[in-house]
């Protein structure tokens, strides 16, 4: 029988007078690999924090097993900004201790691409404090990870990874004896990891046996025969599930209950797209011209992101776009937005850019936009227009698609300021398609939004006719609103992928383990045979000096055009009747983001040959 590692009985939490969890009992014992999902704002994090004794229960009783090795990653790290990353991720383990141990090796590698982490200045002697929040939280999953720890709590531990970390990590933790209790919103990580899930609801928990698949199922099963879920909510849990068992074999795993049943409640469900439907509504709102890209070449300051690229985006075209880090997924889309708003007269450094006559293209860029705090939700949507036409009679009033991304009528009168980072990125996607755009760039759409609010993202993804072309760590949302996957692999080029995302990791683990450098014999003749590429420490230590201190100013220079930035934004709101100053303060903001783009284009440069 299973040791119980954490009890909780009864607990309840209170906030203003809102219960956010009430009389919840919970268990977590050896080996469970428990998920945690629900809507953002009703407890999950909470949840884990009182699972954790890291905040107190107004009611009820936590109960940890006798010396309890607890690991927790929050949201917000407590690395010491003075310490270096050796420090605070190895310790006073000496070089041979740590190397020898498999275990620290497959993390840094893994979390950091190599176990000199290239791309920190300084390897594992760089100084924390001005890493950006990505790079801390990597260093935070890192120390936690080369522990023992028999009960790891993970809080959105996938946010700052890229499709490959995400990989890793979740073949990690399956591989570990460790107990797991994770928040996250990526649902094809705890499909692959988690044996149960926990749906934290009006404050209440249900518990399911499986994965998220298994959840869905299990979930639709439960509110079909209860029948309290609204009808438009139950349409929706329905529709995907004919997604999940239409899907790959692998994306579902043993199931607990009758699969007849399941089946039943799918049976008259039609796919998520009509892939033809769509396309031909597509071909007529945008005509056969979308964007043309003939020879383009597109620059970073120095860096050349991308040469001799010849592609098309056709009317009525979802493309997935991965890649690597730094490779020039967001340069893409920002040079055919570019070319866009200027009507083809904004080309790149090379070739050109044909955009159709009647594209209106909107762009979801990963800054979320500022608005007037002082805005009500209702009014920042229906200052962009009333009503919005979704294709095939469709039609939705601002009020309306409110409700459907799930803000209820009396949040509709919550003032933005007021907002979470999750519902401001929601209100930007809504403000967006109120402007019936035909064509979508999506760059990084699921940063900060639930599981929910991304199902209600894809449903209405499904019916809406035009040109979309998505960028994510998020594969499950690749997969779900895509139909075809192209690459930036690095070599500054565009590959299309026709096994998607697993066809991406498996290109980038040839690609890893062929450019690997192999360990090089003694004697001259080996150093003779040796390339330049394999031998980085030769550089001086002068250069490495001058390097060094280049990426420190580059990253002081960053820091002063983020604040610039958001004093623009806030100028802009304070003056948005002005539209003279507003016109002056975006040319303004357009410097910024040029500069910033060759800042960081340069540090990637430096961090390479570092």
């Amino acid at each position: 029988m299973a040791t119980n590692l954490v009890n909780l009985e009864t607990v309840s939490k209170v906030y203003g007078t809102r219960a956010l969890l009430d009389g919840i009992s919970l268990g977590v014992n050896e080996g469970d690999r428990i998920g945690v999902v629900g809507r953002n704002g009703d407890g999950k994090t909470t949840l884990i924090r009182m699972l954790a004794k890291l905040e107190e229960a107004d009611q009820g009783r936590v109960t940890h097993s006798g010396g309890l090795r607890l690991g927790v990653l929050t949201q917000h790290d407590s690395l010491d900004p003075a310490a270096t990353v050796r420090h605070e991720v190895i310790g006073d383990l000496a070089d041979h201790g740590w190397a020898g141990n498999a275990r620290i090796r497959d993390v840094l590698t893994g979390l950091f691409g190599g176990l000199d982490l290239p791309g920190f200045g300084q390897g594992l002697d760089t100084v924390i404090g001005p890493l950006s929040c990505g790079e801390r939280r990597r260093i935070g999953l890192a120390k936690l990870l080369i522990g023992e720890p028999e009960l790891i709590v993970l809080d959105e531990p996938t946010n700052h990874l890229d499709v490959e970390g995400i990989s890793w990590l979740a073949g990690h933790l399956r591989a570990r004896r460790s107990a797991l209790v994770v928040v996250t919103h990526d649902r094809w990580f705890l499909d692959q990891v988690c044996t149960r899930m926990w749906d934290v609801q009006r404050g209440q928990v249900h518990e399911y046996e499986g994965g998220y698949s298994d959840y869905v199922f299990a979930r639709a099963e439960r509110e079909r025969i209860a029948a309290t879920e609204e009808a438009k909510r139950q349409n929706l849990m329905r529709k995907e599930l004919a997604w999940l068992r239409r899907g790959a074999p692998a994306r579902t795993s043993k199931l607990r209950f009758r699969i007849e049943a399941a089946n039943a409640l799918i049976a008259d469900v039609p796919p998520p797209r009509d892939t033809a439907e769509l396309m031909k509504f597509a071909n007529s709102r945008l005509g056969k011209t979308v964007f043309d890209l003939e020879d383009v070449t597109i620059q970073a300051g120095p860096k050349t992101l991308l040469k001799h690229l010849t592609w098309q985006l056709g009317p009525g075209d979802r493309i997935g776009l991965v890649g690597v880090n730094g490779a020039g997924k967001t340069s893409l889309l920002r040079a055919m937005d570019r070319a866009a708003r200027t009507e083809g007269e904004e080309q790149p450094a090379a070739g050109r850019i044909a955009v159709g006559k009647t594209v209106r293209l909107a762009y979801l860029s990963q800054e979320v936009a500022e608005l007037d705090p002082t805005w009500r939700v209702l009014q920042a949507v229906e200052q962009v227009r009333q009503r919005v036409d979704l294709g095939k009679g469709r039609e939705m009033t601002a009020s309306q698609l409110c409700e459907h991304f799930g803000c209820a009528k009396e949040k509709q009168w919550t003032p933005v300021g007021d907002l979470s980072g999750g519902e401001r990125r929601r209100l930007q996607i809504l403000r967006l398609l109120m402007d019936e755009p035909n064509v979508l760039f999506l760059d990084e759409p699921t940063n900060d939004l639930d599981i929910e609010t991304l199902t209600q993202l894809e449903d209405l993804l499904d019916g809406w006719p035009g040109s979309l072309v998505v960028i994510s760590h998020d594969r499950y949302f690749i997969e779900r609103t895509t139909d075809r996957v192209l690459a930036l692999l690095g070599d500054a080029t565009l590959r299309m992928l026709p096994r998607g995302v697993d066809e991406y990791l498996e290109r980038r683990q040839r690609t890893r383990a062929s450019t690997a450098a192999p360990a090089a014999p003694a004697g001259p003749a080996a150093g003779a045979g040796t390339s330049d590429k394999n031998r980085p420490r030769e550089k001086s230590a002068g250069e490495s000096r001058a390097a060094q201190k280049e990426l420190q100013r580059i990253e002081r220079r960053l820091d002063k055009i983020s604040e610039q930035e958001t004093t623009l934004h806030a100028q802009i709101a304070e003056r948005a009747t002005d539209f003279e100053r507003v016109a002056e303060l975006d040319g303004k903001l357009r410097e910024l983001s040029g500069e910033r783009d060759e800042m960081e284009s340069r540090w990637l440069e430096l961090a390479d040959d570092a």
